[in-house]
């Protein structure tokens, strides 16, 4: 393939999953800065590998190997990151608007206590949530981004939402 036509190819694959990599990358890592970080090297390693992972896709989406690369990066990021800890600058982010209805601050609770659950979910549960809920990727997606089989992923996924149920009912009982 020459160089002109990967860069094309390359530039199709980047707008057509720059969002879905970059969802992802923020789920995993919860910040913007760190997930457009994130998302920014998913892309450069992806691009330097592109060319072989076009000839051994034999047409499947590349979507998967994609989120795989991100997956890789983020735990290579917080790996490094255990090994020096960081302090944790407060959050300056506050909501700006004041919701007075009932419902609404019910939902934000829901919200929160079903993010906090998935954060105490194991890493592969919580990686297959975040790929098959944030990103919409279908079991055989998820199965190839995380090297599973579709049987495999399916018992993973039903588990995990098991899992974030006990979670979220035992946080709403306490609440």
């Amino acid at each position: 393939m020459d160089k002109a036509t990967l860069d094309r190819e390359f530039s199709d694959l980047y707008r057509a999953h720059l969002k879905d990599v970059y969802s992802y990358a923020y789920y995993r890592v919860g910040n913007h800065h760190d997930a457009e970080d994130l998302t920014e090297q998913t892309f450069l390693q992806a691009y330097r590998h592109f060319e072989r992972a076009v000839a051994e896709s034999d047409g499947r989406p590349l979507r998967p190997w994609l989120i795989r690369i991100a997956h890789n990066l983020a735990a290579n990021l917080y790996r490094d990151r255990s090994r020096k800890p960081q302090t944790p600058i407060d959050d300056t982010q506050h909501l700006r608007t004041v919701h007075t209805t009932e419902d609404l601050v019910e939902g934000r609770d829901e919200l929160a206590r079903i993010l906090e659950g998935v954060q105490q979910l194991p890493d592969d549960r919580r990686e297959a949530l975040i790929m098959r809920f944030a990103l919409g990727m279908d079991n055989r997606e998820i199965a190839r981004a995380m090297g599973r089989t579709d049987g495999a992923t399916k018992v993973l996924i039903h588990r995990a939402i098991k899992q974030l149920e006990q979670i979220v009912q035992t946080q709403g009982a306490a609440a």
